[in-house]
């Protein structure tokens, strides 16, 4: 493991163990242990995206790891400007230990990887999120125990976080649906993927996704750079909703995750949200335990 560009990059095992770690991290921190086990490295993060839980996870975990965040958006290096990101890539890899990129194209991170000399950190494109899933996996182990015999089932666009999460499912054993409108799918080759090696299924029913699902999970109808697309996608999504009448096709005791920042009243209702917060949030908080077990694999 040099990068985590995309979860497919990734074996089982080497899932599972960067969840052992985080598991072990998120004790170390709520017993007042703090070990710097990356004493002196300096991870840069860039930000093509503003976020509020990538930034500060990114940079509260790297301090807490004994190194040193350097928040860098387009405003302050020349890659906004017009440099080759092959170039940025080159020069950052002789000042930096990592890199952490939140960005639009899955392209500029593989380009930053293959030309560069340090590792890399997805920590969004357009095509995946891969950071997320894992605090996302950390969170339903936490809660249920382990992977086996779980449904995960997603409601709502085909976006980054429905191609991670599919993957994500699929590497750890659960089955995973989607129910999603017509030409809102997921990646076509991740779902050709995800039949080929797992139990999937993709449909246009909210009801028949969520029949006997353990995990459901939902995200915004719009993500960031489709806000100009709002009226068009609150159409099409119409119905695809979380609500009570989902969380009763799901099975007793279902878990509800929401990546953030929600929309209440849209993808969820208010009183599914606030039923199951203790989740979403310990989903939240794990985003910092995940990133830093991430880090300490890369650049250690």
């Amino acid at each position: 493991m040099k990068h985590l560009l995309k979860l497919g990059d990734l074996s089982r095992e080497e899932i599972l163990s960067i969840l052992n770690l985080a598991d072990q991290l998120k004790y170390e921190r709520q017993n007042g242990i703090f070990r710097p086990y990356l004493k002196g490295k300096k991870l840069g993060m860039i930000f093509q995206k503003s976020s509020t839980r990538t930034r500060v996870s990114f940079e509260t975990g790297i301090y807490e790891l004994g190194g040193y965040g350097l928040f860098l958006s387009n405003h302050d290096l020349q890659i906004g400007r017009g440099e080759p990101v092959e170039d940025t890539a080159r020069v950052l890899s002789r000042y930096l230990d990592g890199v952490m990129i939140r960005t639009f194209e899955q392209k500029e991170v593989e380009d930053f990887a293959k030309y560069g000399t340090i590792p890399v950190i997805n920590g969004l494109t357009d095509y995946c999120h891969p950071c997320q899933v894992l605090a996302d996996l950390m969170t339903i182990r936490e809660r249920k125990g382990s992977f086996k015999g779980l449904k995960m089932c997603f409601v709502g666009d085909g976006n980054n976080m429905a191609n991670s999460l599919m993957v994500g499912a699929v590497k750890t054993g659960m089955a995973f649906s989607i129910a999603c409108p017509k030409g809102y799918e997921p990646d076509a080759e991740l779902v050709k993927w995800a039949r080929e090696n797992g139990e999937f299924m993709m449909t246009e029913s909210v009801a028949d996704a969520a029949m006997g699902a353990d995990v459901i999970y939902t995200d915004v109808w719009a993500s960031m750079g489709q806000e100009g697309e709002k009226l068009e996608r609150e159409r099409a999504f119409k119905g695809y909703q979380v609500n009570a009448e989902v969380m009763k096709a799901a099975n007793d005791g279902a878990m509800v995750l929401h990546c953030l920042p929600a929309h209440r009243g849209e993808e969820i209702t208010a009183d599914v949200f606030e039923a199951h917060a203790d989740e979403i949030f310990d989903e939240a908080e794990n985003r910092l335990h995940a990133q830093k077990a991430v880090m300490c694999k890369l650049m250690k």
